[in-house]
């Protein structure tokens, strides 16, 4: 259809990135897809190329910004996600988060474009309450090793902010939680995808610290619903998007033994320096302003996600990195 409304999607080879296109495209959108591959992969989006309302840029956005034609949406979810990608690319992080955002806003602001920013549960850094609120301002280390990535998401936040109060644009802002499901690189160095990892190589499941630090997982299937409500909602503060159901590491490390049939054991591992003790999102404005909450059971989701990793070839299922753990 000619009257199909234009949304860019930023990041769109990435993991959540591919699942918003596939999401646009069944809306009936024309959907327009940038990502410089730096951590994407063009096979989580290969199936589009072939539909005449999608189209993809190989562009890094840190970089100036074009667009031809209307655009109505803008959905910046470019950036490097795990710790293992924004420790061997520091500087591509920082950059993707201010200058990359930059380039988009101005470009949403000539366009007459709505933006949405895909920032992270890591504003909190290592939260002092539970559950985090967006009310809580967090409690980050800017110069430690995890800095690069949690000051590029708040500065993001705070530009976004800057340009919906200065210049009367229309942004919403998502503060995304732990996220899995299909697509999710297998070794991105996060603990769901790791601990499968190991458990489909038959090593053991390394947990680091005692196990008593907690995450709260959402399946990728609710976390896309949450973001497509948020970005035609009018509300444009900050808001959780997550799954509340906490569970210890040392327990989601039994669950996925369970899972997977295996016989392995968790084993301890030093703590990663500034890693959040706690992870679990008040999805309080979610529910009153959006009417979204988490549909899928974490034991639904992880069976869908661990017959996804199975599937894959076996040279990504051998391949490991966990070397930023011991980074100073």
């Amino acid at each position: 259809m000619a009257n199909r409304k234009r949304v860019l999607i930023t990041g769109a080879a990435g993991f959540l990135g591919s699942h918003l296109c596939d999401r646009f495209i069944k809306e009936d959108y024309h959907v327009i897809g940038m990502d410089n591959l730096i951590t994407g992969d063009l096979r989580n989006i290969e199936g589009l190329f072939k539909l005449e309302n999608f189209e993809f840029y190989h562009h890094d956005i840190s970089k100036f910004v074009y667009v031809p034609g209307e655009l109505h949406y803008i959905l910046h979810f470019a950036s490097p996600a795990s710790p293992i990608d924004y420790l061997k690319i520091p500087i591509q992080t920082l950059k993707v988060g201010s200058l990359g955002t930059h380039n988009l806003l101005g470009l949403a602001r000539v366009k007459k474009a709505r933006m949405l920013i895909a920032s992270t549960s890591e504003v909190y850094g290592d939260p002092s309450v539970n559950p985090q609120p967006e009310e809580y301002w967090g409690n980050v280390n800017p110069v430690g090793p995890r800095g690069v990535y949690d000051e590029a998401k708040r500065f993001q936040e705070a530009i976004t902010m800057a340009y919906h109060t200065f210049h009367g644009l229309e942004t919403r802002i998502a503060r995304i939680f732990n996220t899995y499901g299909p697509r999710m690189r297998l070794n991105d160095g996060r603990v769901l995808p790791a601990f499968i990892g190991q458990a489909l190589r038959g090593e053991p499941l390394t947990m680091f610290g005692d196990g008593s630090q907690t995450r709260s997982f959402c399946y990728v299937e609710d976390l896309i619903e949450g973001i497509y409500r948020l970005l035609f909602s009018d509300y444009a503060q900050p808001i959780n998007i997550g799954n509340p159901d906490e569970i210890t590491i040392r327990e989601f490390g039994e669950e996925v033994i369970k899972l997977t049939g295996t016989d392995q054991k968790l084993v301890g591992a030093p703590l990663p320096i500034n890693d959040p003790k706690q992870r679990r999102p008040d999805i309080t404005k979610a529910r009153e302003i959006l009417g979204w909450e988490p549909r899928v059971s974490r034991a639904e989701g992880l069976k869908i996600t661990y017959e996804y990793f199975k599937s894959l070839p076996e040279t990504e299922i051998l391949h490991k990195d966990f070397t930023y753990y011991n980074k100073k």
